[in-house]
């Protein structure tokens, strides 16, 4: 009996997941109002190694989650967007916790900067969700800002940061909430802003979910 050269069916089996928008974003709501705190010396300056500790113990590893969660979804851009979120928060903790109490670092700043560029690219790729573009492209401009205060030093430019913080919190903690309704309740309580396609991955039929399936990096056989 002759084998069939060519085969008949391929499976591909998808595991559904929690979405991890929420916890990326809640992530970012600490991590940017805990660095808020130490630019507007919301307390003394040697209470900053304490931030710099929980920056490495809450922030990054949550975010990391996300960004590993975010690829295994399919979201290409909440994933790298957490992934270098997470890469920076890194970064600011560290330098924290080496650096003396109240002291610049101009390293530090131009990671900054360049983090900020870095995050337009996912917050481009995320407006189909308009609140999670927001976010991030506010993220960007509030890194920016203090890469601006590492490299300068000065008062004004740490005065901008703080504050910048403590925006992109406040949007950071709503977007959490909207889409953690989103997810529990299963529509939309608090506005989104999906449009196009994320608007249909929500309320698309599952062949839409599909229908690409094959073209998918991690089934085709390059990336």
């Amino acid at each position: 009996m002759r084998s069939d050269p060519h085969p008949t069916s391929a499976r591909v089996v998808l595991r559904p997941i929690g979405s991890p928008l929420p916890l990326g974003l809640l992530a970012l709501f600490i991590g940017s109002l805990l660095l808020s705190a130490v630019q507007s010396r919301w307390f003394v300056p040697t209470h900053s190694h304490v931030v710099a500790i929980a920056v490495l113990a809450i922030v990054v590893p949550l975010q990391l989650l996300g960004c590993v969660l975010g690829l295994l979804d399919r979201d290409p851009s909440f994933g790298a967007g957490m992934g270098v979120l997470s890469g920076t928060w890194a970064a600011i903790g560290v330098s924290t916790l080496v650096t003396a109490p109240g002291r610049v670092s101009a390293g530090l700043g131009v990671v900054l900067v360049v983090a900020a560029g870095a995050l337009l690219v996912p917050a481009a790729g995320a407006a189909g969700k308009a609140v999670l573009a927001v976010v991030v492209t506010g993220a960007a401009a509030r890194f920016a800002i203090s890469g601006g205060y590492e490299l300068t030093g000065s008062p004004a430019w740490a005065h901008a940061s703080g504050i910048a913080g403590v925006v992109v919190a406040a949007l950071a903690a709503y977007g959490a909430l909207a889409f953690e309704l989103e997810a529990t309740v299963g529509r939309a309580i608090l506005p989104i802003g999906r449009t196009g396609q994320s608007r249909r991955a929500v309320s698309g039929r599952l062949d839409y979910q599909t229908a690409d399936l094959a073209r998918e990096p991690g089934v085709r056989k390059q990336l």
